[in-house]
């Protein structure tokens, strides 16, 4: 089974478009948000099991530039 996480990523100023252009062809992601606040994006993403969770963010996400922050919201159970 994989892990649900929600990730808010915060890009450096006139960046934010190209960030999630670059999000959307590497087809990681399940959903993908334009959001107000004190990030950018919002972005939905299903983690392989056998994967760990912080290589898995870093090597597959914060390597694309522009990306300033992020903040990962791990979930556990399905309601």
């Amino acid at each position: 089974m994989s892990t649900c996480v929600f990730i808010q990523i915060r890009c450096k100023p006139g960046t934010t478009y190209k960030v999630a252009e670059n999000i959307a062809l590497r087809e990681i992601h399940s959903e993908l948000y334009s959001t107000s606040g004190d990030f950018d994006l919002l972005m939905k993403l299903y983690i392989p099991s056998d994967a760990d969770v912080g290589k898995y963010i870093n090597d597959q996400l914060l390597d694309i530039e522009g990306i300033e922050r992020s903040l990962t919201t791990m979930t556990f159970k399905v309601f």
